[in-house]
C-alpha cells in the first residue's frame, strides 16, 4: 500500500492510503459478516482511510441513516480498533424523515444541526473525535459563515479534526475557505466529488441545482485543486458502478458525448499493455495524475476488494498515461 498525507497542521493532518474504502452499504445491503471480512481484509493491506455518512444508507430500508456508522462502531470496538485507522464522516444530507428516495428534506448545515449531527456520529462510531468531517452537500438556506463558524467550534474543541466538504460549487467552496482564512478559522481541506477517467457531463441537472451537477468534477474544479495544491481530493464512484467492465451496468446520459468512445478505447489499449484489468487502469491513473486523486471505492465482496488493492501498484508509464490524457479532445 502506498500513503499520503491529507491536511496542513501537524496537529490534525493524517497519513492515509492511496485508497479509500467505501463503507456506505454496510450494514445494509452488505450484510454484517461481510462487511467485518472487507473491512479485515482492507486493513490487513494496509488501508487506513475509511469512509462513511450519518445517512447511509436509507435508501435501502426506509430509514434516516446511521447504519453504516453504526457498523463501523461495532467493528472497531470488537477488532479493538484505535487511531491507525482514519475514518471519515459527512453531515448535512440525512432526511428529516425515514425514507427511500433522496429529496430536498434534508438536514442541512445550520450550526445547531453541525454540533447535533457531529455528536450523533461520535456516539455511532464509538469515537471521541471524528477524524475528518465533511460538509456532505449545499445549503442555500444558511449563510457561509454560519456553516464555517459551526465547523470551527467542533475542531477547537477537539471533537473533529480535519474538516471537508463535498458536492459544492467550486466558487462556494473558495468563498467559505475565505471566510475561514479571514476569521483565523479552520478550513475545508479534503475536497470529495465524483471523478473518474471518463468524463462526466457537467451541464446535467441534479436534484439540489438547475444549472448542472455540483457533485461532478469538471475543469473548473481540477484548474482549483492545480491552484491549491495543499487541498486533497477524493473521488467517488470512480469505478462508474461496473460499467467500465460489466455490460449489465450502462454509462447512461452523463457520459452521452463524442469525447467517450475515444477514451474507452485508451483505457482497453492500456488494459492489454499492462495486463491489468479496466478498473485498476482507471484507479492507478487517478492516484497518480498531475492533480493526485484519492479514489474511494466501495466493495461487496473480499475478492472484488483484492482488485482494486492490487492498482496501488500499478504503475502507469509516461507514454500510456500520456495515451489516456489525450483520448477524446
Amino acid at each position: 500500500m502506498k500513503y499520503r498525507t491529507i491536511g496542513t497542521d501537524p496537529k490534525t493532518r493524517r497519513e492515509v492510503s492511496v485508497i479509500s474504502l467505501g463503507a456506505m452499504l454496510f450494514g445494509t445491503a452488505t450484510d454484517e459478516a461481510t462487511s467485518f471480512a472487507i473491512l479485515d481484509r482492507y486493513a490487513e493491506a494496509g488501508g487506513t482511510f475509511i469512509d462513511t455518512s450519518d445517512n447511509y444508507a436509507f435508501w435501502v430500508n426506509g430509514t434516516q441513516g446511521g447504519e453504516s456508522e453504526e457498523l463501523l462502531g461495532r467493528w472497531r470496538r470488537d477488532r479493538g480498533v484505535g487511531d491507525e485507522i482514519v475514518i471519515a464522516t459527512k453531515l448535512g444530507a440525512r432526511p428529516l424523515a425515514p425514507t427511500t428516495t433522496f429529496g430536498p428534506d434534508v438536514e442541512g448545515l445550520s450550526a445547531k444541526v453541525i454540533r447535533e449531527a457531529a455528536d450523533r456520529s461520535r456516539e455511532r462510531l464509538g469515537v471521541d473525535r471524528l477524524d475528518l468531517l465533511y460538509a456532505h452537500i449545499e445549503d442555500p438556506r444558511v449563510s457561509l459563515r454560519e456553516t464555517v463558524e459551526g465547523f470551527a467550534d467542533l475542531v477547537a474543541e477537539g471533537a473533529v479534526g480535519l474538516l471537508g466538504v463535498s458536492n459544492h460549487w467550486a466558487w462556494r467552496v473558495e468563498r467559505a475557505r475565505n471566510l475561514a482564512a479571514a476569521a483565523g478559522l479552520p478550513g475545508y481541506e479534503v475536497l470529495q466529488y465524483h471523478h473518474s477517467y471518463l468524463r462526466h457531463r457537467t451541464d446535467m441537472p441534479s436534484l439540489r441545482s438547475p444549472d448542472g451537477n455540483q457533485g461532478v468534477t469538471g475543469p473548473d474544479l481540477l484548474s482549483y485543486l492545480r491552484a491549491e495544491p495543499e487541498l486533497a481530493m477524493v473521488a467517488y464512484s470512480p469505478l462508474l458502478k461496473g460499467a467500465y467492465v460489466r455490460d449489465d451496468r450502462p454509462l447512461g446520459d452523463g457520459h452521452d458525448h463524442a469525447g467517450t468512445p475515444a477514451r474507452l478505447a485508451a483505457l482497453r489499449e492500456v488494459a492489454k499493455e499492462t495486463g491489468a484489468t479496466a478498473n485498476q487502469v482507471v484507479l492507478a491513473w487517478l492516484i497518480g495524475g498531475d492533480v493526485p486523486v484519492i479514489p474511494l471505492v466501495g466493495a461487496s465482496s473480499v475478492a472484488q476488494l483484492d482488485e482494486t488493492l492490487a492498482a496501488a501498484d500499478l504503475e502507469l508509464t509516461p507514454e500510456q498515461r500520456a495515451k489516456l490524457d489525450a483520448a477524446g479532445h
